[in-house]
């Protein structure tokens, strides 16, 4: 659930008018995502420094534009608003048919490379914050073996690398894009470490993207990205050529028993 303190004091001729812009810049900045669940009304006024009646009449507003959902009894939640990259059917279609796979690395590349450059040069303190954080996280969770801790930091780096970027445009549609990774469409993080063994060189890959956003250098950062992606591609391709051969030898084990 979003955090009451991302809200301010609101000061306008219009308080509803003043909350409802002010949160509808939250979601164009990508603070405030799809899915996301906001404060209770209290919080959230208090936050505010508005009276509640004004706030339920400023979400009533942001709902009537199909940018909030509320659910009585239950909260209020950011809408879906970017929707899913492709339809359920289309995602099957693609899963069946590999070079679909190559394109989507492609376009990834292309877009992570741009966004740690963009972050490289407008990353905030407060950004450069969440980055350090996330090292951490990625540190431990390796030191660990942990793996499930190790995808969701490694989700939640390329996430704040987006962000990092401050374009609006990225922020919302690699929020879609990166939801396939997150279903497994294209691969898996375990079929990925596979290839790497014990994840060290995914880990220091990830280790350089942060430290050259860190340093503020633009070319450092797009070329930690191109290279994590181009050994991400590389990485699937060995391993699932491993699972076929690995596949006709059982298929020729069996034929013989």
């Amino acid at each position: 659930m979003i955090a009451a303190k991302v809200f301010e004091p609101v000061e306008h001729e219009s308080v509803v008018q003043a909350v409802v812009d002010r949160i509808e810049t939250m979601i164009v900045d990508g603070i405030l995502k799809g899915g996301a669940r906001l404060p209770s009304e209290r919080e959230m006024s208090d936050a505010f420094q508005v009276s509640r009646p004004k706030l339920r009449e400023a979400l009533q507003v942001l709902e009537s534009r199909n940018l909030v959902t509320i659910r009585h009894g239950d909260g209020t939640y950011i809408a879906e608003l970017t929707g899913r990259a492709m339809s359920p059917a289309m995602l099957a279609l693609y899963a069946r048919h590999g070079e679909a796979f190559h394109d989507y690395l492609e376009y990834r590349r292309e877009q992570e490379a741009f966004s740690a450059r963009l972050a490289a040069q407008r990353a905030t303190p407060a950004d450069k914050e969440r980055l350090a954080a996330i090292r951490d996280d990625l540190q431990i969770a390796w030191k660990a073996d942990d793996r499930e801790g190790e995808r969701e930091a490694d989700a939640r780096l390329h996430s704040a690398v987006v962000d990092a970027s401050h374009n609006t445009t990225l922020i919302h549609m690699m929020a879609s894009v990166f939801d396939l990774t997150r279903r497994g469409i294209f691969y898996n993080r375990d079929l990925l470490r596979s290839i790497d063994g014990t994840g060290r060189k995914l880990l220091d890959q990830h280790l350089e993207i942060i430290d050259a956003i860190q340093a503020g250098d633009p070319q450092r950062s797009e070329k930690a990205a191109r290279d994590h992606l181009d050994f991400v591609e590389q990485s699937i391709h060995l391993g699932r050529e491993q699972q076929r051969r690995e596949q006709r030898a059982r298929m020729r084990l069996n034929s013989e028993g």
